[in-house]
């Protein structure tokens, strides 16, 4: 099974998804391919008592590995991604406080006169599947759920920052881009250009102190295409749920595209009548808060398979 990694030189870091950089590999869909990442700090921390200001260089954050060129993928097309497995390749992984930074402070778009929060990076032991969350705190382990923070295609014409979600996907801090789940995303430009990165051993819903247990890991991943079928915003499906996934600020709005995009979805594949829809969203879907840290909110709108009619398309 063929390798892609991303290159270490910080001079090299993508730490933008967007039509101009040059394709790292190209893969053709139903090729298994391993993808290994960097963590969010480009594997740059090693212990608690590292100066964080030196190494965090906003925005050069958030390195992906990417670009990549899928064979076929047209603009119009929707790229499958069924994320096969997730291995972290670290025995450690490490979350911070970032002054201007998370989802209880003051930040860079939310201005506050208090003086920011101090600088503090935490390190966290890994151990057969289980997160040794350090401290002096006397509470159990916490299991491993790997998945990827940030991953998404290119828009037709912006390079967007890995810091943000969007319509493309993005830094949408979504704990259901794990392993077993396919992912859906609308491909805008020749090859669709995937990225994908931000590892998480673990993260709460919200990530509300902008960071999870940050870690590097190599994935499996197959790619799909479902060829002249547009969609506008990211989906995930797995065996329970089908999801969008909506980002915006404010909360409200994000929530809004998620569950706009979903009955949407349930009309034109499901044939459900768009305000029985809309009503029955209402009565057995799912919200997830997936970040409320980044330059834009992401919620996920999740609707359970078992009430939906046989499929159409």
């Amino acid at each position: 099974m063929r390798t892609i990694a991303p290159d270490p030189n910080f001079e090299n870091w993508v730490c933008v998804i967007g039509p101009y950089a040059k394709p790292i590999a190209t893969v053709k869909p139903g090729e298994p391919v391993v993808l290994e990442t960097m963590d969010a700090f480009g594997n740059k921390l090693t212990s608690e008592s590292q100066d964080l200001m030196k190494i965090v260089r906003f925005p050069y954050v958030n390195p992906v590995t990417g670009p990549i060129y899928v064979e076929g993928a047209e603009p119009g097309d929707t790229l499958t991604v069924k994320i096969e497995q997730i291995e972290i390749t670290s025995e450690k992984g490490f979350s911070t406080i970032i002054p201007d930074f998370g989802g209880v402070c003051g930040t860079s778009w939310t201005r506050v006169l208090n003086d920011p929060l101090k600088p503090r990076i935490f390190k966290h032991l890994i151990k057969d599947g289980l997160i040794i969350w350090g401290q002096g705190l006397a509470i159990p382990k916490i299991p491993c759920e790997p998945f990827y923070g940030t991953i998404g295609t290119s828009p037709n014409l912006e390079a967007i920052t890995t810091l943000s979600p969007g319509f493309h996907g993005g830094n949408m801090d979504d704990p259901d881009v794990c392993p077993g789940n396919t992912v859906h995303l609308p491909v805008q430009v020749p090859g669709a250009l995937f990225c994908v990165g931000d590892g998480h051993a673990v993260q709460g819903d919200a990530e509300v102190s902008g960071a999870a247990v940050e870690v590097p890991t190599r994935g499996v991943f197959t790619f799909g295409l479902m060829k002249k079928h547009p969609i506008r915003a990211p989906r995930i499906v797995n065996e329970e749920f089908i999801m969008t996934v909506g980002s915006a600020k404010p909360m409200e709005d994000a929530a809004r595209i998620a569950f706009y995009e979903l009955v949407l979805w349930l009309e034109a594949d499901y044939g459900i009548d768009r305000m029985a829809g809309y009503q029955l969203c209402s009565h057995v879907a799912k919200v997830r808060l997936a970040n409320m840290v980044d330059t834009l909110y992401s919620v996920s709108a999740k609707f359970p398979r078992r009430y939906l009619p046989r499929k159409r398309r």
